[in-house]
């Protein structure tokens, strides 16, 4: 496999780089940018970014090894993250998750026998109010989780099909009106 960025996607790097006094500050978007073309941060991606921005390959492999939403393996080309933290927690996340590891008979690893899906819990995403809720591969988040919805995630995600963004209902607003 070649390891190059394409035209439009050096332009979208010097976007990036263009928004900060030092390129440093453009690594998590141009790691980014290389996880979407290649699937995954191999070295050889790394050191792409590296090369690209021109900074020292540690630097950019020390960014890419910190965060979770970076891969540095080859993984399944969708990933469930269930939230099990505190909230999700104690309004079903964990057995979400149990749900869907038995659902998808996954191995060791997270992966489901069809090698499309990888699950996985995470901790806080920041939505607690819509627990229990998941992270899909590092873009749409799923809220109010039942078993059926999680199902027919998971048929659109095996059929690549894309997930759309979820609209969630306001709180009740009439608990805020002023009174008489």
């Amino acid at each position: 496999m070649e390891y190059n960025f394409t035209k439009e996607e050096l332009a979208e790097v010097q976007k990036h780089v263009a928004k900060y006094p030092d390129p440093q500050s453009a690594v998590m978007p141009t790691l980014w940018i290389a996880q979407e073309k290649f699937g995954w941060l191999s070295n050889e991606a790394i050191k792409l970014v590296a090369t690209t921005l021109d900074l020292p390959y540690a630097h950019v492999y020390g960014v890419a090894s910190f965060y979770t939403m970076y891969f540095k393996k080859e993984v399944p080309k969708h990933l469930i993250e269930v939230c099990t933290c505190f909230s999700c927690g104690e309004t079903g996340g964990r057995e979400m998750l149990d749900f869907v590891k038995n659902h998808l008979e996954v191995d060791e690893n997270g992966h489901s026998k069809d090698g499309k899906i990888w699950v996985r819990a995470a901790e806080c995403l920041g939505a607690c109010d819509t627990a229990p809720v998941c992270q899909v591969t590092n873009k749409r988040y799923c809220h109010n989780l039942t078993e059926d919805k999680m199902k027919g995630i998971i048929e659109k995600l095996r059929n690549d099909e894309e997930l759309p963004y979820e609209r969630i209902p306001l709180t009740d607003q009439s608990v805020f009106a002023k009174e008489g």
